[in-house]
């Protein structure tokens, strides 16, 4: 028989599938003898069926009965009865933290009867109808589906009324009549009572959490995290402890480092008479955690002593929650916590130097995409005035937008285009959707642990909370500081790093980080955290790591950024600008002469690219893709031509011989799908002499880099291949070409030929193909079009946001490897052609060779190198040395 609740006697930080992330931690906490309230868990199995039949799993109300009962008889008391009661809170607890997006139910067992003996037992009848009033409320929205602002009016109409700045300002005859409004507003808005039955409260409320998992914020959480839909959450049960209890009670939330910098030391907020909701929620400006220390010195020395504790058993920043209960400490939540990518390398280096981890697992607690931010520019303030308006870092960075004020409005003006900067007095998980879409997030309240730095800082959004100055006027859009008042729309600078508002957009310069890479300066803490990882990546990776560059500036920046040689050359790009009309004549010859005059004018001019980049990368691979797109991309517009004839006509004016020459080759050329049309390999074998050119032209360039004493080592890489017999063609072509070079210059040229894998058949008909290919390129961005059907220019637009939404994916194909279809052919590729030429060397090229998840994909799957753009190099070294130590970790757990 299938068992679904466990005491939190039981349990361990080991067993976070089955208990969420929380229930496991309470666990553990609970096992290190740490004062946390006694409860239980529901596991996330119950969850699953719940939501697999819709109804309770059979057996778990006996279960949670049982052990209710044995959590009543240790404290004395029963769940609601009338005089001094046992009261629970009912919390979410998913596998990996989902903060916010999920139920809380607080002070279950509250009812009619019950709320005056709790009123007596604790001999404060405001708190007694403070937290009846908390729970009515909670229940009312998450339970019974009545919408969350209608009670927040009430509050805010009553608040008015008695002129009271926050709840603090209403006494225990307010909230009692509160009370009685909220359960007035149940039964109009559901149609149903507040339930009396304090069972009926904890059965209902459990369900309500295990709901919440397919809520709309938790599914567009989970997409954003790349969390799977099918895990579940756990439900927490505990005995309540009270922070709204008077002076000496409140709650707050510590973190054993800073999570935006990862510099050392206690740091959080503490809110005095509150419960803990009223923190994370920024309702109310908390107080820095230290003020606990002047309020409370005995908790505050316990707070510490524990914190220590927690760190160092669980190795990592850890992020807690507390409650002190008329002076008494308790232990509500501890996990490792969400961190700044700055804060998570200076954390990685700290920790290792302390001796609490080592070099490789601060290598793992880094990531690349952590990395790829650090690289952002920031904001050169050096230029510009006084800030707008100051308030407190919760995730660095630069970010411009329009100053918008509500959700809705974020999402819309985003999806039109429009970068835009979330204003808000406090965010909730309602306005999750909003802070997805904006480039930063503004509030005038909050603390560093509430909502919106919280979730900003896990998400890697620009964030600055707690910017009292400012007066947000949500109904009116706009917001007030000083004698300045912003409207909707007015472009705003958000400096994350330093806390600061400016108005307009401020310059960018580049990074600390990024000038590290382009220079190898270690100027401060976090650069040389960064240098430490970087170092550790190359020194056990195995993967190599190429860039993607067709010019010998971005050459230049690939080496100095890491790379290893050049992955993918694209040599169209080279036929751009001034050289369009030398193209443009070999297009229009009319015989063989025309063609060779525009080929030779051609042969220099690409000779010297080549030269300029195997001067930059000499001693390295350059891989040089020979020309790939269909010619008439190198023509004007087809309809441009079209509108430019008539309009002479239309004049009285002769037309243009030229530009009707052109309209007759671009209609000759016009082709449904040009990108499964004539290119690539097709047309080096149908345009007699442009294949000899390019070969003829990297053959010379290599001849005058020996000369010179360079040490050029060109690859030639032929695209779109179908067959083995295209390549062996072409291949044919070039070893004539080089031969004849090496022979007309004297010095011997020898270049590996290979190619790019970029269609399924290519993919399945491996083994012959590696009979011809010295090595493999894999193109993932065409192999994806193809394999999927998709012409990436049309359909991202047009239906992929649906797709992510429908959870048809979980991230676009194009972004990151698809590992059962595109990846799947890879693997078939490699083994297939290993299997015909041992030594066939295979690399990938596009910017799937930069994204973290893939570099993992690519490794396990065998590649030599990764290649992608000069700015990715970075991440891709670092994530290269991560799936080093993910194998190594595989490997020792056989």
């Amino acid at each position: 028989m299938v068992r679904y609740v466990y005491a939190f006697t039981e349990g361990g930080r080991d067993m976070a599938d089955l208990l969420g992330g929380k229930g496991a931690n309470l666990a553990e906490m609970t096992r290190m003898g740490l004062p946390v309230p006694p409860g239980f868990t529901v596991s996330t199995e119950a969850c699953r069926a719940f939501l697999t039949t819709g109804a309770e799993p059979d057996g778990l109300a006996r279960e949670i009965s049982d052990r209710l009962t044995v959590l009543e008889q240790a404290a004395g008391r029963r769940l609601g009865q009338a005089d001094d009661p046992l009261l629970l809170s009912v919390r979410s607890g998913a596998r990996f933290s989902m903060p916010g997006m999920m139920e809380t139910i607080l002070d279950i067992g509250l009812n009619d009867a019950s709320v005056l003996g709790l009123a007596k037992s604790s001999g404060n009848e405001r708190f007694a109808w403070d937290s009846y009033r908390r729970l009515v409320q909670m229940f009312g929205s998450t339970v019974m589906g009545v919408d969350s602002a209608l009670f927040e009016n009430l509050l805010a109409r009553l608040k008015d009324a008695r002129g009271a700045v926050d709840d603090l300002g209403l006494d225990a005859a307010d909230l009692a009549g509160l009370v009685e409004a909220y359960k007035d507003l149940i039964r109009q808005e559901s149609g149903d009572y507040f339930p009396q039955h304090p069972a009926e409260q904890l059965r209902r409320a459990i369900l309500a959490v295990f709901r919440s998992w397919n809520g709309e914020r938790a599914r567009l959480y989970r997409r954003r995290e790349h969390i799977p839909d099918d895990l579940g959450t756990a439900v927490n049960v505990q005995t309540m402890v009270f922070g709204n209890l008077g002076p000496d009670s409140g709650s707050g939330v510590a973190f054993t480092r800073d999570p935006a910098t990862g510099r050392p030391g206690l740091y959080g907020d503490y809110l005095p008479n509150a419960q803990g909701e009223d923190v994370v929620a920024g309702i109310r400006n908390t107080v820095p955690l230290d003020e606990l220390g002047r309020l409370n010195p005995e908790a505050f020395a316990q707070l510490r002593d524990h914190t220590e504790t927690l760190e160092t058993h669980y190795r990592d920043l850890c992020d807690i929650e507390f409650t002190v209960e008329r002076g008494r400490l308790w232990m509500l939540q501890t996990r490792v916590g969400k961190r700044t990518a700055e804060a998570a390398f200076a954390i990685a280096a700290e920790l290792v130097d302390e001796g609490l981890i080592t070099s490789r697992e601060g290598l793992a607690r880094v990531s690349g995409d952590g990395l790829a931010r650090l690289m952002f520019p920031r904001f050169d303030t050096s230029a510009v005035g006084a800030a707008l308006a100051h308030g407190i870092s919760a995730s660095p960075g630069a970010a411009v937008g329009a100053a918008v004020f509500d959700s809705a409005e974020a999402v819309r003006r985003a999806a039109a285009g429009e970068k835009v900067v979330l204003v808000r007095q406090e965010t909730t998980p309602d306005d999750l959707p909003g802070m997805v879409a904006a480039q930063a997030v503004l509030t005038s309240r909050g603390g560093k642990t509430s909502h919106a730095a919280v979730v900003a800082r896990g998400m890697g959004k620009v964030c600055v909370y707690g910017a009292e100055e400012i007066s947000v006027d949500v109904r009116g859009h706009r917001f007030t500081v000083g004698g300045t008042t912003v409207e909707e729309g007015t472009i705003l600078s958000v400096d994350g790093s330093e806390g600061a508002v400016y108005p307009g957009a401020v310059p960018l310069a580049d990074s600390a980080v990024m000038r590290y890479f382009e220079t190898g300066e270690t100027s401060d803490g976090l650069v040389d955290a960064v240098a430490r990882a970087m170092q550790q990546a190359d020194g056990v990776r195995r993967l190599g790591v190429r860039a993607n560059a067709d010019t010998p500036e971005d050459a230049a920046r690939g080496r100095r950024f890491g790379a290893e040689g050049i992955g993918l050359c694209r040599t169209e790009h080279m036929f751009l600008g001034d050289r369009r009309q030398l193209v443009e004549a070999m297009i229009l010859a009319r015989t063989d002469a025309e063609r060779e005059r525009a080929l030779d004018a051609l042969l220099p001019l690409q000779r010297q690219d080549f030269v300029g980049i195997l001067e930059a990368m000499d001693g390295l691979p350059v891989t040089i893709r020979l020309l790939d797109p269909p010619l008439h991309e190198f023509l004007p517009d087809r309809t441009e031509l079209a509108v430019r004839l008539a309009a002479d006509q239309a004049h009285g004016t002769p037309p243009s011989p030229h530009d009707a020459e052109l309209l007759d080759a671009v209609n000759r050329m016009h082709e449904e799908n040009p990108m499964l049309g004539l290119r690539g390999v097709r047309l080096g074998l149908v345009a007699p002499g442009l294949v000899a050119m390019q070969v003829r032209a990297i053959a010379e360039a290599v001849v005058e880099r020996k000369r010179a004493g360079g040490d050029p080592r060109a690859e030639i890489m032929v695209p779109l291949i179908d067959t083995v017999e295209e390549l062996r063609l072409v291949r044919e072509e070039v070893e004539q070409v080089l031969a004849k070079v090496s022979k007309a210059t004297g010095v011997f040229v020898q270049c590996p030929v290979g190619t790019m894998i970029e269609l399924p058949r290519a993919a399945l008909t491996a083994g012959p193909i590696a009979q011809e290919a010295q090595f493999f390129s894999f193109g993932t961005n065409d192999l994806t079009q193809t394999t999927w059907g998709f012409s990436r220019d049309d359909v991202e637009a047009a239906f992929f946001s649906a797709y992510l939404d429908k959870g048809i994916f979980k991230v676009s194909p194009f972004e990151t490897i698809d590992r059962d279809g595109v990846g799947r052919l890879v693997e078939i590729a490699i083994a297939e052609g290993r299997a015909a030429r041992p030594d066939l060397k295979i690399g990938v090229c596009g910017e799937h060779g930069g994204d973290p998840e893939s570099v993992h994909f690519f490794h396990a799957a065998g590649l030599d190198y990764v290649s992608c753009s000069p700015f990715r190099v970075p991440v891709a070294r670092l994530e290269a040395g991560r799936a080093a130590l993910t194998e190594t970790e595989a490997d020792d757990t056989r």
